[in-house]
């Protein structure tokens, strides 16, 4: 298991956390997405997978859900 903080600009309310999760949990080996709402600023991502995902597939995963993956 490795477990690997992104940062996600964007998120305002539950419903943003919602979206995010719900669309990072379908990439490949996910088992766990944790957020730490920062409202109308930058919120730390903390993904548990099986493997190191791929930094592209999560982005795309981000950006589906309406937000913006930085750093």
């Amino acid at each position: 298991m490795t477990s690997t903080t992104y940062t996600v600009r964007g998120m305002t309310c539950g419903h943003c956390v919602n979206a995010v999760t719900e669309e990072i949990e379908q990439l490949d080996g996910v088992s766990e997405v944790s957020i730490e709402l920062i409202e109308g600023g930058d919120s730390p991502v903390t993904v548990t997978s099986a493997a190191e995902l791929d930094r592209a597939a999560v982005s795309a995963a981000v950006d589906e859900a309406g937000y913006e993956l930085i750093d």
